[in-house]
């Protein structure tokens, strides 16, 4: 074995490099993103901060390749997003990306079992349903599987909602704000989940957070002010002190 080799760094699970990201025109044009490096490594937990309107959810976005920069670079998972397409971006985050969104999102006309199962039909999975009822087992639901979202508490939609989003057992799991509309014990069962989950599948966990607290659950921090990051990404002890 070479020295070369026996020494390479693993590939981070998300890397951005001089991301700028505009939105809105004339005079209404915002620059929402400014020259953005970001490096994330794979099974590391961030929690993205700052205050309203900094451009941290829209960071979020991005690294989830639901938005698309004007320049920089976005390597996702070992794949530059800047060169997929639309179609191609939704087939990528099927694969590698679960999304947790603070509103819930989830299909008012399905079932929590149906709505878990969305995502895997889509890869063509077989198993579908099975693999949705072990997955709402897992998050405390197996007996809510043939309620509708209205027939669910906020917090079990959040709960459906990450089962969904864990489903397809991607790589990267992304989460904003995921405890925004819930009340602090409910909220609590869910960050309980989330990093739960992300120790024991591996998982790449990006949160975007208000709440210090669960930001102090991450590995890292990073602060997002006026669309830039502010310093140097800190690590959990710098953040508590």
């Amino acid at each position: 074995m070479t020295e070369t080799s026996a020494t390479a760094q693993p590939e981070p699970a998300i890397a951005l490099s001089g991301v700028d990201l505009w939105l809105g025109r004339g005079a209404a044009r915002v620059h929402v993103l400014k020259d953005i490096d970001l490096t994330i490594d794979r099974g590391e937990a961030v929690g993205l901060v700052g205050p309203s309107g900094s451009g941290k959810s829209t960071l979020l976005m991005v690294l989830a390749g639901l938005e698309k920069p004007d320049s920089g670079r976005v390597t996702v998972a070992g794949e530059n997003l800047m060169q997929l397409s639309e179609d191609d971006l939704a087939r990528f985050r099927g694969r590698h990306i679960g999304i947790v969104f603070q509103s819930f999102h989830l299909i008012p006309t399905m079932t929590a079992l149906e709505n878990v199962a969305v995502p895997l039909e889509l890869a063509g999975a077989a198993d579908a349903f099975a693999r949705a009822e072990r997955e709402l087992a897992i998050v405390g639901l197996n007996d809510r599987l043939d309620h509708y979202p209205a027939q669910l508490s906020g917090g079990e939609q959040q709960r459906v909602a990450l089962a969904r989003a864990l489903a397809p057992n991607p790589p990267i799991l992304v989460a904003d704000e995921p405890t925004g509309n819930l009340d602090e014990s409910t909220g609590g069962t869910i960050v309980e989940l989330l990093f739960d989950q992300q120790r024991e599948r591996g998982t790449t966990l990006v949160i975007v957070t208000h709440d210090l607290e669960l930001a102090r659950r991450c590995g890292r921090t990073v602060r997002i002010r006026s669309g830039g990051i502010e310093g140097a990404a800190t690590s959990r002890a710098q953040v508590l002190a």
